[in-house]
């Protein structure tokens, strides 16, 4: 199984928020996870925009998963190195 941390989408018509989840390469997008490592609101502000457990991050990063190109970027606004 290859695991892939990426987007979960909720919320409502045009007040998007997302979930940055663990999960298979191969599941749908709001299938089922295997591990929530953070927040992405992108209607907050700024500094509320973006919540994460980097801790969490790290272990799968260490475990095998990869990122996708969205969150990649996302984590990288949090200088969070890959």
């Amino acid at each position: 199984m290859s695991a892939r941390i990426r987007l979960k989408k909720f919320g409502t018509k045009k007040r998007p928020y997302y979930r940055i989840v663990v999960m298979d390469k191969h599941a749908p997008r709001d299938g089922k996870t295997l591990d929530e490592v953070g927040l992405y609101h992108p209607i907050e502000t700024e500094d509320k925009q973006i919540v994460f457990n980097a801790d969490k991050v790290k272990t799968w990063l260490q475990n095998g998963a990869t990122v996708s190109d969205t969150v990649r970027r996302i984590l990288n606004k949090k200088s969070f190195s890959l």
